[in-house]
Parts: C-alpha cells; sequence; structure tokens
C-alpha cells in the first residue's frame, strides 16, 4: 500500500506540480493521461483487492503495473489511454454526460427535499421549545405571586 501510495500518488502529484509551474504542455498531457488511468486503476483495485488478494504475487503485481504505468520507458498509462480509455470513453461520451446531468439533477432535488424537511423540524423544534418556555415563564410568574 505504502508503495503505491508513494509512487502511484505522490510522485505523479510532485511531477504534476512541476509541468503545472513549468506550463510545459506535453507533461500536462502526458500527465493528464497517467491521472485518468490511475482513477480507473484505483477504482477496479477496490473490486479486485476484494476478489483477488488471496492470489500469489497479487500485491507484488500491482505494484509492478504502477511502475509499468510511470515508466517513461514504457509509457505504460499513455499506451492504455491511447488504446483502451480514449475510444471507450469517446463512444460512450454521450451517454455518460447525460448520466452525469441526471445524477446531478437528482442531487440537486434530493438537497432541496432535505433542506425543506430540515427547516421543518428546526422551526416546529423552535416553537417547541418557545412554547416550553412559555409555561414555564408562566408556571414561575404564578408561583412568585403567590
Amino acid at each position: 500500500l505504502s508503495f503505491c501510495l508513494a509512487f502511484g500518488t505522490l510522485y505523479p502529484a510532485y511531477s504534476s506540480y512541476k509541468a503545472v509551474k513549468t506550463k510545459n504542455v506535453k507533461e500536462y498531457v502526458k500527465w493528464m493521461m497517467y491521472w485518468i488511468v490511475f482513477a480507473l486503476f484505483t477504482t477496479a483495485e477496490t473490486i479486485t483487492d476484494m476478489l483477488l488478494s488471496w492470489f500469489p504475487f497479487y500485491f507484488e503485481l500491482k505494484i509492478a503495473f504502477v511502475i509499468w504505468l510511470l515508466s517513461p520507458y514504457t509509457k505504460g498509462s499513455s499506451v492504455l489511454y491511447r488504446k483502451f480509455v480514449h475510444p471507450t470513453l469517446s463512444n460512450k461520451e454521450t451517454e455518460i454526460d447525460e448520466y452525469i446531468t441526471q445524477a446531478k439533477d437528482r442531487s440537486y432535488e434530493t438537497m432541496m427535499r432535505f433542506g425543506k424537511r430540515g427547516l421543518n423540524i428546526a422551526a416546529t423544534a423552535a416553537v417547541t421549545a418557545a412554547t416550553k418556555v412559555k409555561s414555564l415563564s408562566s408556571l414561575l410568574q404564578s408561583s412568585e405571586s403567590t
């Protein structure tokens, strides 16, 4: 885990920082392809860890894969991006965009529903508290007058 974290995330993050700092477009593209492939790898890793972690040399293979992705000699992330990721995303882009739009709309509607419900609960609690304070105040005043 620590190797994949250090070399799969921290080194590329620093290299991305350097690309941004130097404004090197070629490096921008290289690291953007890496981050896209690495995000897909990380997502797949969540599932494969549960199913394949018992497999001999599984973690060693993951480390080798991350090294292959990062290597300037193999250009693994660029190869995967150009051969698989880009064509797949290009073919499914409209469907993905529609799904994201629907998800955003649903999340906004849900947020508004929960927001209204929360305001109703807060208003009810405030009215209940005010009623109890008023009742308590009336009790205190009537006990003081006796």
